[in-house]
C-alpha cells in the first residue's frame, strides 16, 4: 500500500523539486507601451494573442507603475532596485546626453551572476556604465531607436536567445529580452539627420514595408482604433495609433515565438516570465509625465508551477520591486541591499495586503529637458510636486514632432484630450488629483481648503520619502 501511494505522488514529488530548484528567468521589457493596447488589459481590437496567453497562464497587475517614464532612467529603476535619483541615472544614456548610474551600484544581474546564473541580454539595453550592468553574455548590443540593431525584430531576437535557453548548461538562466517596439521610429531629413517629423504621414513606429523575418503583420484600419481618452480623435492620432498598434502586434508575434522557444526546450514550467514596459506610449500627456498614461503599465508575470491562471492583482506595485522580486525568486538574500523596493512574490498566486502607495521620481529625458517632478499616488489620491514648475513643460522631440501635436497645433485645436495645450505645458507647484472621481487628473484640488490636510498629509509622506532615499532635490522644497 505506502509502495502505492509513493509511486503515485511521485508524479508530484518531481514537479514540486522542479520548482524547488532556482528557477530561469527572463524579464521582456518593451518600450513605450501602454495598458491601452493589450487585449488583456481590456483592448478589443488589438491582436495580442501571445501576452493575452500569458496572462491567462499568470497573473495580470491592474496598478503596476514605473517611477519615471523616461527610457534609460526607468531601465537603470528595472535592473537596480534603486530609484534613479539615488542610482545616478537621471536622463538619457545616449551621446551628448550622457547620464549614467554610479559605479558602486550592484545591479540585479550582477547579483544574479554572483549566485549562480548564467545572464544574458538581447536588444535594446540604453544604460550605462556597462560594468555596472555587466551581463556575462552579449547576444545583441542594441543602441537607442537604432534601425541597424535587432531591436525592432522580436522573432529574431528570440531565435537568438536559443543560446542561452538551449544551452547545455545547467546552471539556470537570466534573459533581458528587451525590444525597441513600440516605440517611435526615426525618419531622416534630405541631409541624414534624424528626424521624428513625418507629418502629414503618420510615423511608422518601425513598421516598414518589406517586414521581418518570422512575422506575419497585423495592420489596423484607423477607423477601428480606441483613442485613449487623453489624446485628441483626429485622424491624424488615429493614424498614428494603427501603426502603434502594427508595432504592438509584431511585439506581440516575437514573445509568442520566445515562449514557444521555452517550451520546446522543456524549460516553460521552471522559468520565471515577467513583461513590462519602461514608460507610457509616446504621445504627449504620456510618456515623460507622471500623469497615469505615462506611469500605470503592463505587468503579466507566470512564475513556475503556477497553479492557478487568469488571475488579477490589484495591489500596487512599482518598478523599483522588480529587482527584489526577482532576486527572491532566484533565492538570493537581499537583507544586506539597501533596495528601494520590496517582493511582490506572494501576490502571483497569493494576495497582497499594504500593498496601497507608490513613489515616482523625474528628472530629465534629454540633457536638455529638466523637469524634476516627485509623486506620491494611492488608493485614491495622486500628489505632484513640480519642482521647476516655472518652467515650459519640455516635449521630447519624438513627441513634439509627432504628427498628432503637429496637426493639433496648424489645426487649431483647443483641446488636447482632455487638458488644453496650456494646462499640459505649464503646471503648478503642487498637482493633487483624486483618480477615482477624476481619473483623467484634470480637477486640480491642491489649493481647495476641503482637500488641505490630505494635502498637508501627502506632503510629509512624500519629504519622507525622498528623505528616505537621499533624494538631492529635497532640498528644493526650502530653496527654489
Amino acid at each position: 500500500m505506502k509502495r502505492l501511494l509513493y509511486i503515485l505522488a511521485f508524479p508530484t514529488i518531481l514537479s514540486v523539486l522542479a520548482v524547488a530548484k532556482s528557477p530561469n528567468i527572463v524579464l521582456i521589457v518593451s518600450d513605450d507601451h501602454g495598458t491601452d493596447a493589450l487585449g488583456c488589459y481590456g483592448n478589443p481590437v488589438i491582436k495580442t494573442p501571445a501576452l493575452d496567453t500569458l496572462a491567462a497562464d499568470g497573473t495580470i497587475f491592474t496598478d503596476a507603475n514605473c517611477t519615471t517614464a523616461s527610457c534609460s532612467p526607468s531601465r537603470s529603476v528595472i535592473l537596480s532596485g534603486l530609484h534613479n535619483h539615488s542610482n545616478g541615472m537621471y536622463g538619457l544614456q545616449h551621446t551628448f546626453h550622457h547620464y549614467q548610474s554610479f559605479d558602486d551600484i550592484e545591479s540585479l544581474p550582477v547579483a544574479l551572476s554572483n549566485n549562480g546564473y548564467r545572464t544574458a541580454r538581447i536588444g535594446k539595453f540604453h544604460i550605462a556604465p556597462e560594468p555596472v550592468y555587466k551581463f556575462d553574455y552579449v547576444l545583441s548590443a542594441g543602441a537607442a531607436n537604432d534601425p541597424k540593431t535587432i531591436g525592432r525584430s522580436p522573432y529574431e531576437m528570440a531565435e537568438q536567445s536559443r543560446t542561452i535557453i538551449e544551452s547545455d548548461d545547467k546552471r539556470p538562466f537570466f534573459l533581458f529580452y528587451a525590444t525597441d517596439d513600440p516605440h517611435r521610429s526615426n525618419a531622416f531629413t534630405p541631409d541624414g539627420l534624424p528626424t521624428f517629423d513625418t507629418y502629414p504621414e503618420p510615423n511608422d513606429f518601425g513598421n516598414r514595408s518589406e517586414g521581418y523575418p518570422g512575422i506575419h503583420p497585423v495592420r489596423y484600419d484607423p477607423k477601428n482604433v480606441i483613442v485613449p481618452s487623453f489624446l485628441p480623435d483626429t485622424p491624424a492620432c488615429r493614424s498614428e495609433i494603427a501603426q502603434y498598434y502594427q508595432s504592438v502586434s509584431r511585439l506581440d508575434e516575437g514573445i509568442g515565438h520566445l515562449i514557444d522557444i521555452l517550451k520546446a526546450s522543456n524549460n516553460y514550467d521552471n522559468t520565471l516570465i515577467l513583461y513590462i514596459s519602461d514608460n507610457g506610449i509616446a504621445f504627449a500627456g504620456a510618456k515623460t509625465t507622471l500623469y497615469e498614461p505615462g506611469m500605470r503599465l503592463p505587468l503579466i508575470v507566470r512564475e513556475p508551477g503556477q497553479k492557478r491562471g487568469n488571475r488579477k492583482q490589484d495591489a500596487m506595485i512599482s518598478w523599483v520591486d522588480l529587482a527584489p522580486t526577482i532576486l527572491d525568486y532566484a533565492g538570493v538574500d537581499v537583507s544586506n541591499k539597501s533596495l528601494h523596493g520590496r517582493s511582490f512574490r506572494k501576490g502571483i498566486s497569493g494576495n497582497l495586503k499594504n500593498w496601497d502607495r507608490v513613489y515616482a521620481s523625474h528628472t530629465n529625458h534629454e540633457a536638455t529637458m529638466y523637469y524634476p517632478m516627485r509623486v506620491l499616488k494611492n488608493r485614491q489620491y495622486k500628489l505632484i510636486f513640480n519642482i521647476a514648475h516655472g518652467l515650459e513643460f519640455p516635449l521630447a522631440k519624438d513627441l513634439l514632432q509627432s504628427p498628432t501635436w503637429v496637426s493639433m497645433q496648424k489645426n487649431g485645436l483647443k483641446l488636447y484630450g482632455k487638458r488644453t495645450p496650456e494646462a499640459l505645458l505649464h503646471r503648478p507647484r503642487i498637482e493633487l488629483y483624486d483618480l477615482q472621481s477624476d481619473p483623467h487628473e484634470v480637477v486640480n484640488l491642491s489649493k481647495d481648503p476641503r482637500y488641505a490636510s490630505i494635502r498637508v498629509s501627502m506632503i510629509a509622506q512624500l519629504k519622507a520619502f525622498q528623505a528616505d532615499t537621499q533624494d538631492p532635490w529635497a532640498i528644493k522644497w526650502e530653496r527654489e
